[in-house]
């Protein structure tokens, strides 16, 4: 393998802020680079001023997305991880009163969101649609131009020459070491190889590879980090009423379920909540109804600028958190050592598309985003629950191959109509994929996830560019809406 192309657990759950993993955390995180880059070489202080180009399918969707926010909060300083959510808009409207921003939270230019803010809607640049210039102005009348890609998933890079662009941010950076790993895989075949050669399976293989850059107890604490936030979001979601930002008026609906599965219960934490939701039995439409209440109350949190995991992208971030607290609650998968392994797996079959195909919504549609979230989840459930690995990559392909051809078209292009909902499908479809084939035989399987990995990317480079994340097709035309402009 390529070490460019290892993809770490860590790369592919991202902690960080709704509603895009593509439009609002890739373009927070090439921000911040830029800002990390003018501070190593000293530069921040003669800073004189700066503008800021969208492309594509960033300046199409970039309001409705947030991107212009987490460009600021990014230009600021301000951490994906850490920043207090709740006060995101107030910062970016002292920004636009004022007309200064802070760099680095150091240094104040003048800074006027409608001059110094240029969407460019109709042109695109040939690398990726996602593309954003930063151009900086300095006080000796010199200045340069930072163009970044955000490729989904959070993931960025940059253009270091008109032929050449660098990840920036990938588990092989500048601050690990470049090693052997102990089992490279691109392919399904080449992890099926992996494990049959060393009789581990799938999550183990993706562990001993995450041990060539930690030990273990900082992979545990990471891991049960990313699982806490999931669970945080889950459980905001579903006590927290009202309507959704951005003028669409989308009611949130988590709220209203989870009063009316609990018969308006109440509880004063995540664990008495835990335990109140598992005490209501095991009907199939009580699990039903839980499970898409999960997926629901992720998205719109989500979509309300909150704080969600990019599994593998944000807007496919309520598939993986529902089908695997269903996993802890439904069948008894409540050990840590069960979120690690359903993690693991999952994020092996996210990089087999990351690398094979794509997890960018912008270059695929929405089988990018909640096709390749489904199949995650489909494979960690099916392993979780004794699947072999043929088995659990069999579950990854049946998950997929019944979300081939989903566009992506924002209402909007706000994260919320039909996005919020689709997480409940892939959930559901992710479960029913891993029990499928559970009971199945991989040997007379006739597609394999190799073969719908490839297809999905060949269904990505047909499809046309109009149902790729701009809002120019399919619902988002369908829909007659007052909105400003997204």
């Amino acid at each position: 393998m390529n070490q460019e192309k290892f993809i770490s657990v860590f790369d592919m759950f991202k902690i960080g802020v709704g509603p895009s993993s593509s439009h609002t955390l890739g373009p927070w995180k090439a921000a911040l680079q830029c800002i990390h880059e003018l501070l190593e070489q000293q530069k921040l202080e003669a800073v004189d001023s700066l503008q800021i180009k969208l492309y594509g399918s960033l300046a199409k969707t970039g309001r409705g997305h947030g991107s212009d926010i987490a460009l600021l909060m990014g230009l600021c300083g301000e951490d994906p991880v850490t920043t207090d959510t709740s006060l995101l808009l107030q910062k970016v409207d002292a920004i636009k009163s004022k007309g200064e921003l802070m760099l680095s939270s150091k240094h104040g230019i003048p800074f006027v969101y409608d001059r110094d803010f240029i969407f460019l809607k109709n042109e695109s640049l040939p690398y990726h649609p996602n593309a954003l210039q930063i151009i900086v102005h300095f006080s000796d009348q010199t200045s340069i131009k930072n163009t970044y890609y955000s490729i989904g998933g959070g993931f960025i890079e940059k253009e270091l020459s008109d032929t050449t662009v660098k990840t920036q941010d990938s588990i092989n950076s500048k601050d690990h070491p470049q090693v052997d790993l102990p089992f490279e895989y691109r392919t399904t075949e080449e992890l099926l190889h992996g494990c049959m050669k060393s009789g581990l399976h799938i999550h183990e293989i993706v562990l001993e590879n995450e041990l060539m850059f930690h030990n273990a107890d900082h992979i545990n604490q990471q891991v049960d980090a990313i699982w806490k936030v999931m669970l945080d979001c889950m459980y905001k979601g579903c006590h927290t009423p009202g309507e959704l930002p951005g003028g669409l008026k989308v009611q949130r609906r988590a709220y209203e379920l989870n009063n009316t599965l609990l018969n308006n219960q109440t509880t004063s934490n995540l664990n008495e909540w835990l335990a109140l939701i598992e005490k209501g039995g095991h009907d199939f439409k009580y699990i039903l109804d839980w499970v898409s209440c999960f997926a629901l109350a992720v998205n719109e949190e989500n979509a309300s600028f909150g704080r969600v995991v990019t599994a593998p992208t944000n807007g496919a971030a309520g598939v993986i958190p529902a089908v695997l607290l269903y996993a802890n609650l439904f069948c008894d998968k409540k050990d840590p050592s069960h979120i690690r392994q359903f993690l693991y797996t999952a994020s092996a079959v996210g990089m087999l598309f990351k690398n094979g195909a794509t997890i960018s919504a912008a270059m695929g549609g929405c089988q990018a985003e909640i096709g390749v979230s489904s199949a995650m989840a489909a494979a960690g459930l099916a392993e979780l629950l004794g699947g072999s690995q043929r088995q659990t990559l069999m579950a990854a392909e049946i998950a997929m191959e019944h979300h081939l051809g989903l566009t992506c078209d924002p209402v909007g292009g706000l994260v919320q109509i039909p996005c919020i909902e689709r997480n409940t499908m892939g959930a559901i479809k992710a479960i029913t994929a891993a029990q499928l084939a559970l009971q199945s035989k991989p040997d007379f399987a006739l597609v394999s996830l190799d073969k719908v990995i490839q297809t999905m990317w060949n269904t990505a480079l047909d499809m046309n560019a109009k149902y790729k994340e701009t809002a120019d097709g399919g619902l988002a035309t369908q829909i007659s809406i007052a909105l400003a402009e997204c």
